[in-house]
């Protein structure tokens, strides 16, 4: 049954809320948990319905507005956003923005202009859903989220408070100074001094200069061991941060932090890896 969510941004939500203090809705662990943000109701509904039809997936916010959706992004915490291109208050890629790359769950882009698809991935979506879509469309993106999910998963393993001291230095104090990003056509030289920060994708890392990433393959925790402990840290399972490249932090939910870059880059801080940081920036939080 619907209802509405006592937040400010009145977001529809697909079960009762609890009230603001409630954060991230709950439903079993295998459930992949969808927000939808479209400012049409027919096209809400369309991909309630859609949604709904698949075992395991919950979906937990539907939303009219962009404000609306990085409300529920914020608090709610899903793994999976479809978020339609065009809304009035925001267009999607402002959504995505507002968020913040390092913070977003896995997005999918559902609009009706074939020509943004160029846009949408190199926003890192995982996939771009033209209107009207169909049900064997939707089945395979619901695949490829899912999969990149437990990609990811099998990646980053979940940290426990005694699992997460940072890792030893390298052998000799010889830390890297260069990553070689390997691609079909050539094998390109990354200074690690240009580097921002590091994102857990899969199978690879996706090394951040700026606002441009590179695939290299390699887990996180094989790049942590042989990264200047001084100069970067782990702020969560899936990122790595320049210390010098943060310009502020902006409290979150549940104890948590969102790390703002000096490019404007968000990424989340998870509680689990506050202390790293602290101890990195000299104080506590």
């Amino acid at each position: 049954m619907l209802d509405i969510s006592p937040s400010a941004a009145e977001t529809e939500l697909v079960d009762r809320a609890e009230g603001p203090a409630a954060g991230p809705r709950h439903v079993p662990n295998e459930s992949l948990r969808a927000v939808v943000a479209d400012d049409e109701p027919l096209a809400r509904a369309r991909m309630r319905t859609l949604l709904l039809r698949h075992a395991g997936v919950a979906p937990v916010a539907e939303c009219k507005s962009g404000a609306e959706a990085i409300d529920a992004v914020r608090r709610l915490e899903p793994d999976l956003l479809l978020l339609d291109l065009h809304m009035p208050d925001a267009q999607g890629l402002q959504v995505v923005r507002a968020v913040g790359v390092g913070v977003l769950p896995a997005l999918v882009f559902v609009t009706a202009y074939q020509e943004h698809a160029l846009a949408a991935f190199e926003h890192q979506a995982l996939d771009y859903l033209l209107k009207p879509v169909s049900d064997e469309r939707f089945r395979q993106m619901l695949e490829r989220v899912r999969a990149h999910l437990a990609l990811r998963r099998e990646a980053t393993p979940a940290a426990t408070p005694a699992a997460t001291p940072p890792p030893p230095p390298a052998a000799g104090g010889a830390f890297l100074k260069q990553i070689l990003v390997r691609s079909l056509q050539k094998i390109e030289i990354v200074d690690v001094a240009q580097v921002d920060w590091l994102q857990s994708d899969g199978d690879y890392v996706r090394v951040w200069t700026g606002k441009v990433s590179r695939l290299h393959r390699a887990t996180l925790a094989e790049l942590e061991q042989q990264l200047d402990p001084t100069a970067f840290v782990r702020i969560h399972r899936s990122t790595i941060v320049r210390t010098s490249r943060i310009r502020e932090l902006e409290p979150y939910f549940h104890g948590e932090y969102v790390v703002v870059l000096h490019d404007g880059t968000r990424l989340k801080l998870s509680r689990t890896y506050r202390a790293r940081l602290e101890a990195a920036l000299g104080q506590g939080l």
